[in-house]
């Protein structure tokens, strides 16, 4: 499936819950959700059903985001059922790791690939005040399920905040040194209207660089695949080192991506709020080819670049959590 500006589109991340443990600030409000009704939210029938559908179309690639996914119901059954799909290769998880330690066995049985852990702070405290109260030694103990478990790469997305965690750069450099994991430097993204995020608050991926760059030398590795991420060993260290960049070099002409929310509007870019709701032509009796068309239209739709750049903007009211990790 290719979009209108030749992008191949192989990649989907499906959200299926907006209920997180966790309350990140830059995520979700403090003063809570407004939760969605389980019946507002997809079925693991509906899921399934999209994933067979977008398959079709080549989509080989799923990544279950939240909210945090773990709080769901029977995710491990999830996975399996996905797994199972033909043409569909790898299913992935997007995760803070808090939960994953006591479920990655049946994970990993089920059919679970690669796992990505959320972590913006080694400090207990600093990670206790981002996430409003999570532990940082549960997280930790989740990232270590994971490499016991063989799921290579383990990766870190951590987001890079000035005057936060910006003095941890080298802390987490020296975790991708010591162990075989991917730690991935994300630029500070304005997303949704909490007032959490301002502009002075942007490191950007140059700057880490410079950083990094006088204690390591940063061997670059070839991309693979479309994904946003520029990739470096470090030289005499177990791991590497990613980079992503949206707000000072976006990626958009190799973006491969596309986006489900838990309530089932499929969106083509985090920042484009444009949105078809796949989860109310479900609910009408719509069969696989009608749903296969309507997702071909839909990323047919996909928009050139984001403009992040320019703010969220009014018409894009939902917050991260709303649209999936």
């Amino acid at each position: 499936m290719r979009d209108n500006y030749g992008r191949t589109i192989s990649y989907m991340r499906m959200s299926v819950t907006d209920r997180c443990n966790l309350r990140c600030r830059y995520c979700m409000p403090e003063s809570g959700i407004n939760k969605l009704e389980h019946d507002k939210i997809l079925s693991f029938e509906d899921i399934i059903a999209i994933a067979e559908a977008a398959s079709d179309l080549g989509i080989s690639k799923i990544r279950l985001t939240g909210g945090e996914p773990l709080v769901r119901r029977n995710i491990t059954g999830l996975v399996s059922q996905l797994a199972g799909i033909p043409g569909i290769e790898e299913v992935t998880l997007t995760t803070n790791g808090t939960l994953f330690a006591r479920m990655v066995k049946a994970l990993r049985a089920g059919g679970l690939k690669r796992v990505n852990f959320s972590l913006d702070s080694l400090s207990a405290e600093k990670y206790d005040y981002i996430t409003r109260g999570g532990c940082l030694e549960d997280a930790w103990k989740g990232i270590l399920a994971a490499m016991e478990a063989g799921m290579h790469p383990v990766k870190l997305n951590t987001v890079i905040i000035k005057g936060f965690n910006d003095d941890e750069i080298l802390k987490f450099a020296d975790l991708a040194h010591r162990f075989p994991l991917q730690i991935r430097f994300i630029e500070f993204m304005p997303v949704g209207d909490l007032l959490f995020w301002d502009e002075s608050k942007v490191i950007t991926i140059k700057e880490v660089k410079a950083i990094l760059n006088k204690h390591y030398n940063l061997l670059p590795v070839a991309q693979v695949g479309n994904g946003p991420a520029e990739h470096f060993n470090l030289e005499g260290g177990q791991g590497g080192i990613g980079f992503i960049s949206p707000m000072s070099n976006h990626f958009c002409d190799r973006c491969n991506r596309i986006r489900l929310t838990a309530e089932g509007k499929l969106r083509n870019c985090l920042y484009d709020y444009h949105e078809t709701d796949l989860k109310a032509a479900l609910l009408q009796g719509i069969n696989r080819q009608e749903l296969r068309q309507l997702l071909a239209q839909a990323i047919s739709r996909k928009p050139e670049r984001h403009h992040m750049d320019t703010g969220w903007g009014e018409a894009n009211n939902r917050k991260m959590y709303q649209i999936g990790g």
